[in-house]
């Protein structure tokens, strides 16, 4: 039987083409360098692909929140040093997103270059969506290559206008958000078993969709971090000084009947009594949480009984630390969690961006995960079921 799936890199012909790349190029800016080049890197195999054949490559990316008092925090220049570095040959860096002088640019490139436009905010019609920008963009460019899954959640000029202004300009994904869209369409549609989630984090809130979606998929789901003191908070437990997500008390309580047994909670924790890296800590049981301290991170009774879960499992997909991770005394459970699936040689092991991705890197056991996602927001927009706006508008191609 037929299906389809998006078209990529290796879909088309780009020879001395113009060939204008969404990258998510949104990396720490430190003393005016970058403090960790991870999204860099990550786009490097899309962007070499398009020089080795022969293409004149145009990337542009968004970095940081500018506002007018803060643009010079977050010019792109740190950025377009550090990609010469890691490609080998000279970036040629704008200091505008479009305009005559970007137009004349690309007009004298020639096969092989690279040109990096300004931060994309620093155009309003950006994150509008705005016609104009986005038919600006379009008119630079022969072919649209979108592999910036972390920006794929977001309808911007850069990441669907392009497309939509154009409906005739080839647009197809990158290598890195081909990888995206096969291991977390894996996770959704067609997990190995048994299936486990992992979810953390602060607020029910922001994971109320994935956790209702995987509800229905996962054969266990494991909760940690300060969403946890919601769901205790709703079974009648009294959680101190802890962060809950108050309006979501109600919720957590619903969750928890439908769930049954499949939802697994704390059953210790680390409480201390400030929020502050040398706070005074030390572990007590879910039921005797002391009314002046707050929950910092998971026992080691809750990691044990965790890690027999996962100890089976054959898919795993986290998102959200278990605890206050940046600071190292209350990261163990974190850190456990991490090491418990670096060790899973058997499974497919998912981490959906964010914190849980900055974790397992502090870790360094990125390598020993399946696939660790750059997209937070976006990962979890996928797993529950939703179109990205910066997916849909991708080419796609029939297959047998």
């Amino acid at each position: 039987m037929a299906t389809r799936r998006k078209k990529t890199v290796r879909d088309v012909d780009v020879s001395g083409k113009r060939v204008l790349v969404r990258v998510d190029f949104n990396v720490p800016i430190q003393d005016g360098t970058v403090a960790d080049d991870t999204r860099i890197r990550a786009a490097l195999p899309t962007i070499r692909h398009l020089l080795e054949q022969n293409a004149k490559v145009i990337l542009m990316s968004h970095l940081g929140r500018p506002t007018p008092e803060n643009r010079d925090r977050f010019t792109m220049g740190p950025v377009a040093k550090r990609l010469e570095t890691l490609l080998g040959k000279p970036v040629t860096k704008m200091d505008a997103v479009v305009g005559p002088e970007v137009d004349e640019a690309v007009a004298h490139m020639a096969p092989g270059d690279v040109l990096l436009l300004e931060n994309t905010r620093f155009e309003p019609g950006e994150k509008k969506n705005d016609p104009e920008l986005a038919r600006r963009l379009a008119a630079l460019a022969d072919l649209y290559v979108n592999d910036a899954f972390g920006s794929a959640h977001r309808a911007h000029a850069s990441t669907t206008g392009v497309k939509q202004v154009r409906p005739d300009l080839p647009a197809v994904a990158g290598f890195l958000m081909e990888r995206e869209l096969e291991m977390l369409g894996r996770v959704l549609s067609a997990p190995q078993r048994p299936f486990v989630v992992v979810l953390g984090g602060a607020k029910i809130a922001d994971k109320i969709g994935v956790l209702r979606r995987l509800l229905q998929t996962a054969d266990a789901i494991l909760i940690g971090g300060g969403m946890a003191n919601t769901f205790l908070k709703a079974k009648g437990l009294d959680v101190g000084r802890s962060l809950v997500d108050e309006e979501a008390t109600d919720l957590a309580r619903q969750l928890l009947e439908q769930a049954g047994d499949k939802l697994r909670l704390p059953v210790d924790v680390v409480v201390a009594d400030r929020f502050a890296p040398d706070a005074e800590a030390h572990v007590v049981d879910v039921a005797h949480i002391p009314p002046d301290h707050m929950v910092v991170d998971i026992g080691p009774r809750t990691v044990q009984a965790f890690t027999d879960v996962l100890s089976s499992a054959r898919t795993v997909f986290w998102n959200g630390p278990m605890g206050v991770f940046e600071f190292p005394r209350f990261a163990e459970g974190t850190f456990a969690i991490a090491r418990v699936l670096a060790g899973l040689n058997q499974a497919i092991t998912v981490v959906g961006g964010g914190d849980s991705a900055a974790a397992v890197r502090q870790a360094g056991l990125a390598d020993r995960m399946t696939h660790v996602s750059t997209g937070g927001g976006a990962s979890l927009e996928f797993l529950e079921g939703k179109t990205l706006p910066g997916v849909a508008v991708l080419d796609e191609i029939e297959e047998e």
